[in-house]
């Protein structure tokens, strides 16, 4: 570790994403730029569509930390600008099939677009946003450019059915659970990250450094989300309170609180992932559980270790505003109620 690279336990309590939003304000607006102009259609559903959701007030996070990226890199060019474009595409495309797939009836805040437009329309944007996404990395020309983000959409297509396959399933153990959200979360962040460091033409090891920071900070926000979830002091995480938990999905503190229940407790979760305890008295049962076992501060604190992780990938970079920047936002990350 590099020695101004403050360990996360130790900084300051109240981290923001002010820093990175300075940093990359210049190169998020031409982002947006590409962004609006792509999503147009000579159909209005699809503008329409694509709109509810990316207009939504979603952090951006992926072509934020895109654009920062190439910041650290001292990349001067702007071949990122509509390679950060496709990334937001991918991961609106994947949250669109995710909320058909999963029956949501929120998304940030506000009606998810399948119950505004239905799923068939929903299903469908969400492939025009994917074709958008791969056009966009075609005009890059670059053939490695296109090679890391058509692994990471195959594996964030698999990982998706995987999860799949473990919704319900109560013996999904927690590296499996991390083997999922490794997969559907964190390789669109590592992938984001690392062609920053491709179009700056960094060495081999820079790439995997980027890559690195993405892949920890991804986990990390999956489990911040995944503890969200359960976390009764949240009141507003701009989805349904208890999603998880109605549709049976084996999350982090759900493991750890049926590995450390009683034989009654465990029969509460065998019973809850299999649908038959889904009410809104069973949800409070579950989170007075999880609570009991100290299940959302333990799954926090794993993400903190994630961003431990991330942070000192990138600590063999030049000192300065990007890096604190970045370092900053993986703080936001974990810390963050919301």
């Amino acid at each position: 570790m590099s020695a101004d690279i403050v360990p996360l336990q130790t900084r300051r309590q109240q981290p923001s994403l002010a820093p990175m939003l300075a940093l990359t304000a210049s190169g998020m607006n031409s982002v947006n730029a590409v962004i609006l102009d792509r999503m147009q259609s000579e159909i209005p559903l699809i503008p329409a569509l694509a709109g509810h959701l990316i207009s939504g007030g979603g952090k951006r996070m992926r072509p934020m930390l895109m654009v920062a990226a190439a910041e650290l890199c001292g990349y001067q060019g702007n071949r990122h600008h509509k390679l950060a474009a496709a990334v937001e595409f991918l991961h609106t495309a994947t949250l669109l099939h995710d909320d058909v797939v999963d029956g949501s009836d929120m998304r940030r805040g506000k009606a998810a677009a399948n119950i505004v437009f239905g799923n068939p329309a929903t299903v469908l944007v969400g492939d025009f946003l994917f074709t958008r996404a791969f056009e966009l990395m075609v005009e890059d020309g670059s053939l490695k450019v296109l090679r890391v983000f058509s692994k990471a959409s195959s594996i964030i297509a698999a990982g998706e059915v995987d999860q799949l396959t473990a919704q319900r399933r109560i013996e999904t153990s927690e590296d499996h659970y991390l083997q999922i959200i490794g997969s559907k979360t964190a390789a669109l962040f590592a992938a984001a990250t690392r062609i920053s460091a491709i179009v700056a033409e960094k060495s081999e090891a820079e790439e995997m450094a980027l890559d690195a920071y993405g892949r920890n900070l991804g986990i990390a926000f999956q489990l911040v989300d995944d503890a969200i979830d359960y976390d009764s002091e949240v009141t507003e995480s701009g989805k349904d309170k208890g999603d998880d938990f109605r549709e049976g999905k084996m999350t982090l503190p759900v493991i750890l609180a049926y590995a450390r229940g009683n034989a009654e407790e465990r029969k509460f979760w065998e019973d809850a992932i299999a649908g038959f305890r889904t009410e809104d008295e069973d949800l409070a049962h579950a989170v007075e559980l999880i609570n009991r076992h100290g299940c959302v501060e333990a799954t926090r604190e794993r993400a903190r270790l994630y961003a431990q992780r991330a942070i000192d990938a990138i600590a063999g970079f030049p000192a300065g505003e990007a890096r604190n920047a970045m370092a900053e936002a993986v703080e936001f990350a974990v810390a963050r109620r919301y």
